[in-house]
């Protein structure tokens, strides 16, 4: 009996056709790189993908932050022989049973009969390994339909039994669904944004915006660690710190005070997409949440996106504040944002921000403003950190 863990992956790789290949083959890779250093082995039955090693917990830990792994399962590998997989049950349910904390719990069998030339069908294999464990243990009943734990077996080249399973992060492979730049910056929403956009496989590249000596190091160190955390499901990840004061000096000087915010929008949306440019990236995406503050009007996101020349993407834009905590304290990165160091959004506000800007009267307020100049001014005299 050889311990190993099953990884599944997302069902929506199975539905790829043609792709399926380059779908697993970047997964494998992603998951190859996860584990760089750790000692395992990599083992293939019918389909399906396993992994050895001596010491599992640290490799679990690793596997639950690769995006397209659904679920990792602590297996017991037998041979395809009934007696030898009921044997294999009754080892995992045990274990369950040893720290059972009621009079019973209930359970049921299921069986993926994958190796056809098996003499027994799926409902036949399940029927014998629940009635070997009702004969040999106290204190499990059967419950098909809500059961508390399910005994997974299946039959390929060899057998695989279970029952604890890790659910996983999800999503597709990362990579494998092009490019965006975020715009990242020290608050709650942003990091989420970028997580949710890296789990449908987008690469992911930040700018951060910095006022000093309005905005101090420590709001650029502790964006450097939200962008640490990211890459935690990434493997790695570029982050652009963009001087942002000579631009806020300017718009505070020429503009009418309500419009700053909306004005200072467009020019951050202008940079990312010159920065985008660049580098070859495809898209951009923001934290934004519709109507969760005053430049977040659909008023207001049309506005900004009239200086985008590429797909601005909103992955936060219909959900609840509430929502998006759950989801950062969930990833990590909760603490890190809530740190009490303001950036350049928070820091000239407006007392009566405009929420109903029209795009005439910005154009008007902003044409006093050399946008290509401050624009590339700022790329050029950014810093580049690779995490």
């Amino acid at each position: 009996m050889k311990q190993l863990l099953l990884i599944k992956y997302s069902s929506e790789i199975f539905l790829k056709g043609l792709n399926r290949n380059k779908f697993e083959k970047l997964l494998k890779d992603n998951i190859k790189a996860a584990l760089k250093g750790l000692e395992y082995t990599f083992v293939t039955d019918t389909g399906r993908w396993f992994i050895g090693a001596e010491e599992v917990e640290g490799i679990v830990e690793k596997l639950k932050k690769v995006f397209g792994v659904t679920e990792i399962c602590y297996v017991s590998e037998t041979e395809a022989d009934l007696d030898m997989i009921k044997e294999c049950a009754l080892k995992e349910m045990n274990e369950i049973l040893s720290s059972k904390t009621k009079d019973y719990i209930t359970f049921k069998v299921e069986t993926n009969r994958a190796n056809k030339l098996f003499r027994m069908n799926s409902m036949e294999v399940s029927g014998e390994v629940g009635g070997h464990l009702l004969r040999n243990t106290e204190g499990l009943k059967v419950d098909v339909r809500n059961p508390e734990y399910t005994v997974n077996v299946e039959i390929r080249e060899k057998a695989y039994v279970f029952v604890k399973r890790i659910k996983g992060a999800g999503g597709l492979p990362y990579g494998v669904n092009g490019s965006t730049m975020l715009m990242l910056s020290g608050g709650i929403d942003s990091p989420v944004a970028g997580y949710l956009m890296a789990r449908r496989g987008v690469g992911i590249s930040c700018v951060y915006y910095h006022s000093h000596p309005y905005t101090s190091e420590k709001a650029k160190d502790k964006v450097k660690e939200l962008a640490g955390l990211l890459k935690e499901y990434t493997r790695n990840i570029t982050l652009y710190v963009v001087p942002f004061t000579e631009i806020q000096m300017q718009i505070i000087e020429k503009c009418p005070e309500n419009e700053l915010t909306i004005i200072m929008r467009r020019f951050m949306m202008r940079i990312a997409c010159r920065l985008a440019e660049k580098l070859d990236i495809q898209s951009v995406t923001t934290g934004e949440s519709i109507g969760q503050v005053a430049s977040q009007t659909m008023e207001g996101l049309i506005v900004s996106d009239d200086v985008a020349d590429r797909p601005a993407f909103r992955p936060l834009i219909a959900m609840d504040k509430v929502d998006i905590m759950d989801i950062s304290r969930k990833i990590g990165t909760y603490e890190t944002s809530i740190l009490p160091y303001e950036d350049c959004c928070t820091i000239f506000v407006p007392k009566h921000p405009k929420t109903k800007p029209k795009l005439v009267d910005i154009k008007k307020s902003e044409s006093v403003l050399e946008f290509d100049k401050l624009t590339e001014e700022a790329i050029e005299n950014m810093e580049t950190f690779h995490i």
